[in-house]
């Protein structure tokens, strides 16, 4: 997930070290629950919150009782595990693997660190593997040294999962995969030398008649917190370190959102606020483009007729990835308030992406103004200009609503609406009356009357999109 949102451009790299330690602490409740023995309750769980959740119309009831099902499932596997672990107690076989990793030496720790990370790297769950070296532990099958070393490496195996999130990803979403794995490994490295007063500080301090299950979901938690504390001091300079290990691309990266996966996230609602923040991107490029308008139409910056039209097929392409994982969001379970949401989100995709074409028209009506070497009069000229700014404050104001969701820009869009279609109006009245002049071109006016409506268009979909905020559309 942090790897998802560092590569989508909602988290940055330090912010993503500092959640990574602090779910490396979180991830040990898994332990705790099989060392407190609520996994005999999994199937209780699973059966009682099932009922709810098919029964229930209550969008609340709905998703508290799904991630009790999902505890539920969770603690039911872990009860399967153990009962299934119970009869290799006696296979010969399974004896004689474990019987290779004693850490009675450091080259014994050593081989329960890289066994523990080649496992859970097959596997790619810290938590899973975890619940097996406690299941073997409980079982007898191997001793406390080897479960507290074994999980040592499997701290390391876990980090497979960000790794591979980070495959394709933007390079700081990379720095945060390999941020990940520095932090355990240099964990791991920092603890092997001590590994054997580690295991006396636990066995003096813990009490004889503890549980081998709590004593090891101990050793877990110590050891993570152990590498927090170690490295709290030093996230910036890791965050360097890691700027230096994975330097920057020499082409400029752009975050889509066909990289943010929402299957990787299995959150749909930080999907929801991605799509979001795309929308929001899409605003600032349309005034963007507005700025590059005014400067080509009036300040002769011939270069930005082909910037613009970038731009506007960059709108097109954002266009169509928020459609198409808005439409991947919507295949998953997503609350009644949250469709609601992604459904004004493609509204407003739509509605800026129209704005962009608008100017595109503009655009090129004066590319063919200047193709033909025409001029348009000093009174149209400052009609334009006066038109053009005011079109842009108006776009500005509601994009700034969008980014607040305020819906209460909608009487004001609507009142600015008006203003526009008066001046509109009254500019093409005061060009027509002065058709039939020496001054006037037919080409000229048929131009100016076009452009006209490009702003009269642009208003119209800003009005949408403010209708779209207050939840009218």
């Amino acid at each position: 997930m942090v790897v998802g949102m560092v590569n989508a451009g909602l988290m940055t790299l330090r912010q993503s070290i500092g959640v990574i330690m602090g779910a490396d602490i979180g991830t040990t409740i898994t332990a705790w629950l099989i060392s407190l023995k609520i996994a005999d309750y999994g199937l209780p769980i699973l059966g009682f919150a099932s009922f709810f959740y098919l029964f229930s119309r209550k969008d609340k009831i709905r998703d508290t009782a799904m991630m009790l099902v999902g505890l539920g499932m969770i603690f039911f596997g872990l009860e399967l595990m153990k009962m299934g672990f119970y009869p290799l107690r006696e296979n010969e076989g399974f004896l004689a693997l474990f019987s290779r990793f004693h850490p009675t030496t450091y080259l014994g720790v050593l081989k329960c660190v890289l066994a523990g990370a080649f496992v859970t790297a097959i596997i790619q769950s810290s938590s899973a593997t975890v619940a097996i070296t406690i299941t073997l532990a409980v079982t007898g099958v191997i001793n406390y040294d080897a479960a507290v070393a074994l999980v040592l490496g499997e701290n390391i195996g876990t980090t497979i999962t960000a790794y591979l999130a980070s495959i394709g990803a933007t390079t700081n979403a990379k720095r945060a995969a390999f941020a990940h794995i520095s932090i355990k490994v240099f964990g791991v490295l920092l603890m092997f030398p001590i590994f054997f007063n580690y295991i006396w500080l636990l066995e003096t301090f813990l009490p004889e008649k503890m549980d081998i299950a709590a004593r090891i979901a101990f050793a877990h938690t110590g050891f993570n917190i152990f590498i927090v504390t170690a490295f709290i001091s030093f996230v910036s300079p890791l965050s360097k370190m890691m700027i230096w290990l994975v330097p920057e691309k020499k082409h400029k990266e752009k975050r889509h959102l066909t990289y943010f996966d929402a299957g990787m996230l299995d959150a749909p609602a930080l999907g929801v606020k991605q799509s979001y923040y795309e929308v929001i991107r899409m605003s600032e490029s349309v005034q963007k483009m507005n700025v590059w308008l005014y400067d080509y139409l009036f300040k002769n910056k011939d270069s930005l007729k082909e910037k613009l039209i970038h731009r506007e097929k960059i709108l097109d392409i954002m266009q169509k990835e928020i459609i198409e994982f808005v439409n991947r969001l919507m295949s998953d379970n997503l609350t009644v308030d949250a469709v609601n949401e992604v459904r004004k989100q493609l509204r407003m995709a739509d509605e800026y992406e129209s704005i962009s074409d608008e100017i595109i028209v503009i655009a090129k009506l004066q590319y063919k103004m200047m193709q033909n070497k025409l001029h348009f009069s000093d009174q149209d000229k400052s009609d334009i200009i006066l038109l053009h700014r005011l079109v842009a404050n108006h776009i500005a104001d509601i994009s700034f609503a969008a980014k607040n969701d305020d819906g209460k820009i909608l009487n004001k869009a609507l009142n600015d609406g008006k203003t526009i279609n008066y001046m509109v109006k009254t500019h093409r009245t005061s060009h027509l009356n002065k058709l039939g002049t020496k001054n006037a071109s037919p080409l000229t006016s048929i131009i100016y009357m076009d452009m006209l409506n490009s702003y009269k268009r642009i208003k119209d979909h800003s009005v949408n999109i403010a209708e779209v905020l207050a939840g009218e559309k």
